[in-house]
């Protein structure tokens, strides 16, 4: 399955302003919006976390940075909001204006168009909510245009929604990577051709990929550990250009390890989780999985050791993922991806340094 959201910031740009240009029409798009509000999941967990806390929004000024289809600034007037700016960007507006009015909540939310680093509002809000979490959470760089509207827009004391994001990183074992390995060993009964070759070649492709893949908690061999837990009300640009966490895994039992997966939680105020976790209901997020170079085998306790490092891609709202490994303290070894590099496979970065 495709999906929409990836696609956002692949095409390539020569300036900022171009890339924030193609990401802004991403969002201009039927197929983007979809899937996030198909992501029942997402969407009620906002909805959730909004109308739970009912006494912080009540006669309340927001803002909602990244508005899209305006359901969150809907949710917000439900929650009892006094004003909302719906904040958007995109040539979306049109259709947010139209929803607005379609919920006769025109006189109570003001629509935006424009970029949030361009934008004075009239007053200061006592709310900031935004759907602003990429893949691996940081994919997409939405996050700094939250904080500027944390540092221009929001009163002392106000609230934040999410106010705090973690990213979680384990090892994982995949059997459809010995699937995809078989294939080549099956040639020669399905078509008289051998092609055992090729699978140097396939292990090459697939380890030089990032994907997205919905993986079950029986597919994560080791306890979890946490890259970076950012409090959104604290957090700079400077503290999310580049993320380091050395980590250190024991392994459950007897397994093939494949790579590592990484997924995020963003929590809101009133203890309202929303998890992309292996161990939680599915979202549209799925999970990251970087794939190794050569798959391994692992017993109990077996200890893997390393370190991760995320920093700004090639293009200004892509990722780059420095991965390092070793296995029970043997030689160390490393691995590139830049998730500026989607390829037209099923949700799939190739690393530029392959």
């Amino acid at each position: 399955m495709d999906n929409p959201r990836k696609r956002l910031c692949q095409r390539y740009a020569e300036t900022e302003e171009e890339t924030d240009q193609i990401y802004f029409n991403g969002y201009a798009s039927i197929e983007v919006h979809e899937e996030m509000l198909m992501d029942t999941v997402r969407t009620m967990t906002y909805r959730d976390a909004i109308l739970k806390n009912q006494d912080l929004f009540k006669d309340k000024i927001v803002a909602d940075i990244g508005a899209g289809t305006g359901i969150l600034s809907v949710f917000c007037v439900h929650a009892g909001a006094k004003k909302v700016y719906a904040v958007e960007a995109s040539d979306m507006v049109i259709q947010t204006r139209l929803v607005i009015n379609e919920n006769g909540m025109d006189a109570k939310i003001a629509v935006i168009k424009g970029k949030v680093e361009e934008i004075v509002l009239p007053e200061k809000v006592d709310i900031i909510v935004s759907e602003w979490m990429g893949y691996c959470l940081l994919y997409e760089s939405m996050l700094k245009s939250v904080i500027h509207a944390r540092d221009s827009w929001l009163k002392p004391n106000g609230h934040l929604f999410p106010s705090t994001a973690t990213l979680h990183i384990a090892p994982f074992v995949d059997e459809e990577y010995e699937e995809r390995l078989g294939l080549w060993e099956d040639m020669a009964s399905r078509y008289k051709v051998a092609m055992k070759s090729m699978i140097p070649f396939a292990k090459k492709c697939i380890s030089a990929n990032v994907e997205l893949k919905e993986l079950m908690m029986e597919d994560i061999i080791a306890a979890p550990i946490q890259v970076c837990r950012l409090n959104i009300h604290k957090v700079t640009p400077r503290d999310i250009e580049d993320i380091f966490q050395n980590f250190e895994f024991k392994c459950y039992g007897w397994n093939r390890v494949h790579g590592f997966t990484l997924w995020f939680d963003v929590e809101f105020p009133g203890n309202v989780v929303l998890s992309t976790s292996p161990f939680k209901d599915s979202t549209h997020w799925s999970q990251v999985v970087l794939y190794l170079d050569e798959s391994f085998q692992a017993v109990q306790d077996t200890l893997i050791s390393g370190s991760i490092r995320l920093q700004k891609g090639k293009q200004p709202r892509d990722l780059a993922i420095q991965l390092k490994y070793s296995v029970d303290k043997s030689t160390e070894k490393k691995q590139l991806y830049d998730t500026g590099y989607w390829t037209t496979g099923i949700s799939s970065v190739t690393s530029p340094e392959r």
